[in-house]
């Protein structure tokens, strides 16, 4: 898509932080390509990955003042405030200067200055909400939307009444090659035949400690039992040995090697598990848990657990993961069944939604 062409409908896009606020804002630009002929313009931090990934998507990115929210008390806090203030203003030089029909927010810190300044200059603002439960960002973005997107029909009890008229679940948006990816492309990728059965071990794109050392601590056994393919995240070694891959990080392969994997064991953050929903893999999920999180991996792997398409480990011990592996390992009519429920899941695809959405708000603008 050219991007550069002035004569299109400008949409901004906001979000940020980590990739499960970006990608799937990847999966929404990607479905209104089909469908829109406009220009997107994405507002996130200058701070991380956020620009690389957004231009890498072929997408004009710019930068914006931007401060965590946080629930808890820290000094940051009150350094903060300047930050979002400063990307307030920042971010309404650029809406004046773009004029976009619209803006979309795919949540995290970085949104909620932008989704403000949107509101004040009466710009139609779309929020989405990938997680089972709302964060900080979505509650206060909810104040301004116009309409509120959600990954679960649950989400909207954790709204008030007043809300319910604005809230569309569309579940959580997914990009394309997840949906069309290739299983032999992946064995190609890893040099592996037809009959190994994959493990894809999967903390993130930062990686996950906890699974990481879980992972070491019993991967001779694991490997009698499975081809072992370890995203790992940055600062890890690749290592490649028999029955055994471990990668810092999966870039455009991901989707093929997921299709060709029998089973995911992975953290539980929303952009996870519905990419693993999308190819319709059963997971072991380990979700983040204690007091550096708000809770929302425990939630949303429970969704996953009670639809059938997920066994829940909330910090394992290495014989307890090795005993699940095994047991499902063993038992390939439970896997088949874990594999459908997730399939099922998997078929609300949020991305086509949400753009028909958004289309249609340009067509009344």
């Amino acid at each position: 898509m050219n991007h550069t062409d002035a004569s299109k409908r400008v949409l901004v896009f906001t979000g940020g932080g980590t990739g499960g606020h970006i990608y799937p804002g990847l999966a929404v630009a990607a479905a209104l390509e089909d469908i829109c002929d406009c220009r997107i313009v994405w507002f996130g931090s200058k701070n991380g990955a956020d620009r690389l990934v957004v231009e890498r998507a072929g997408m004009e990115f710019r930068e914006i003042s931007s401060g965590k929210l946080r629930r808890y008390f820290s000094f940051k806090n009150f350094t903060d405030i300047f930050r979002i203030i400063a990307g307030f203003f920042s971010s309404a030089t650029l809406l004046k200067k773009y004029r976009p029909a619209l803006l979309f927010s795919k949540g995290g810190f970085v949104s909620v200055p932008p989704v403000m300044a949107a509101f004040l200059l009466r710009i139609p603002v779309f929020t989405h909400e990938s997680d089972f439960s709302p964060g900080l960002a979505t509650r206060i973005n909810a104040l301004f939307a116009k309409k509120i997107f959600t990954s679960y029909q649950q989400t909207a009890s954790f709204f008030s009444k007043k809300y319910l008229a604005r809230i569309t679940v569309s579940g959580n948006p997914v990009r394309p090659r997840f949906y069309a990816a290739n299983p032999e492309n992946g064995r190609s990728f890893l040099g592996i035949g037809a009959r190994e059965r994959i493990l894809l071990v999967l903390g993130g794109s930062q990686g996950a400690s906890e699974i990481n050392d879980l992972v070491e601590t019993c991967l001779n056994e694991i490997t009698k039992i499975f081809f072992v393919v370890h995203q790992a995240g940055p600062g890890t070694e690749e290592r490649r040995e028999a029955r055994y891959a471990r990668l810092p990080y999966i870039g455009e392969e991901l989707p093929d090697i997921l299709a060709a994997s029998a089973l995911a064991l992975c953290r539980a953050g929303a952009g996870t598990i519905w990419e693993c929903a999308a190819a319709g893999k059963p997971m072991v999920l380990v979700p983040l848990s204690g007091g550096s999180t708000r809770g929302d991996q425990i939630e949303n792997a429970g969704f996953f657990e009670k639809k059938g398409a997920a066994r829940v480990l909330v910090r394992p011990g290495a014989a307890e993961l090795l005993e699940t592996l095994k047991s499902l390992a063993e038992n390939n009519e439970r896997l088949t069944a874990m594999a459908a429920a997730s399939a099922h899941i998997g078929t609300t695809r949020g991305a086509p939604i949400i753009a028909r959405h958004i289309t249609g708000q340009i067509l009344e603008g």
